[in-house]
């Protein structure tokens, strides 16, 4: 690969050189070439009379040629040579997820299977399918909260999905008491989005029954998420005919997801979860800001070296020779 020049224009600066010996004058410099004490016997005898000579220093092809690939080498390096390498690329989420899951006590009975058939409980179907969900989240930022009684943050905005994963998975019924407090949950993930520096905000809430205890109910929690672009898509699971606190609020999870431009989904089944899941995806694609960089490697140090190289060389062999630079003298 060839090297770039960052200040490729002061290669101009190659006849400069030429131009100044061409327009400046010669320098004259005047002394003794041969100092004799007995010039004046030495003139009588002789007959002649001493007068004033000139004699011009002559620099050989080989110096010239080497004169020249110093200047070459040193107009090189102030011509600050690269070495381009190649691309690295790097994705900045442009989006940040928070997942919301209900740990309440309805959340343990055992009316969903796994993908062999067995029964299992609302929440570790929730966990497999939010597993695979997350899997295709390569390159989002995601954040977890766990609600129950009491809402906590399990897992700030990260890119760690592994570990939101690790974290969810180690959730269990009741561990936050049995009740549902969906509306604090909402609050609290408000309260995560007014720190994102990022333009689009995605609340996903899963829950299989209905507010019995927030200090915020969801509705308002929803108007307030809407007034900082916060879109909440509210997944409920479960029995719709279940009565009492295990009852499952259809029409406040609705009115949440519509208040805040977010759709909701209703899942009575794995299968049916797995497809809300799927049609999430398509509403929230995975989005990206792609910075290219190309690191450059200065190599402005060879051409000095090489120019200093030569001039070393050119002292030590004039010394060698006995000579002064330039050697050759004419007059």
């Amino acid at each position: 690969m060839m090297p770039e020049f960052e200040f490729p224009l002061l290669f101009l600066l190659l006849p400069l050189p030429w131009l100044i010996r061409r327009v400046l004058p010669v320098r004259n410099e005047t002394r003794a070439a041969v100092e004799v004490p007995f010039l004046d016997r030495l003139a009588q005898v002789s007959g002649e009379t001493p007068g004033a000579a000139s004699a011009r220093y002559r620099r050989s092809p080989l110096q010239w040629l080497v004169l020249s690939l110093i200047w070459l080498c040193l107009v090189t390096a102030l011509a600050k040579p690269q070495r381009i390498e190649a691309p690295l690329i790097r994705e900045q989420p442009m989006r940040d997820l928070l997942l919301a899951l209900d740990l309440s006590g309805s959340m343990e009975a055992t009316d969903f299977t796994t993908a062999s058939g067995d029964a299992i409980e609302r929440l570790t179907a929730a966990k497999e399918v939010l597993g695979e969900f997350l899997e295709r989240r390569e390159g989002d930022r995601v954040g977890l909260v766990l609600f129950g009684s009491a809402a906590y943050l399990q897992a700030p905005f990260t890119e760690d999905l592994d570990l939101v994963r690790d974290l969810m998975d180690e959730a269990t019924v009741r561990m936050l008491g049995p009740r549902t407090v969906l509306g604090d949950a909402m609050g609290l993930a408000i309260s995560l989005f007014e720190r994102s520096e990022v333009s689009e905000r995605v609340l996903i809430v899963l829950t299989d029954g209905n507010d019995t205890g927030s200090l915020v109910p969801p509705t308002r929690a929803a108007a307030i998420a809407a007034d900082q672009g916060v879109t909440v898509h509210a997944v409920a699971m479960g029995d719709p005919k279940a009565v009492g606190e295990q009852a499952l609020d259809e029409a406040t999870l609705r009115e949440v997801a519509r208040t805040t431009g977010g759709e909701y989904f209703f899942a009575q089944d794995r299968q049916e979860l797995e497809r809300v899941y799927a049609l999430l995806d398509q509403l929230n694609p995975r989005q990206v800001e792609t910075t290219r960089y190309r690191p450059r490697t200065d190599l402005y140090a060879w051409p000095l070296a090489v120019a200093v190289l030569l001039g070393l060389i050119s002292f030590l062999t004039a010394i060698a020779r006995g000579q002064r630079w330039p050697s050759r003298v004419s007059s």
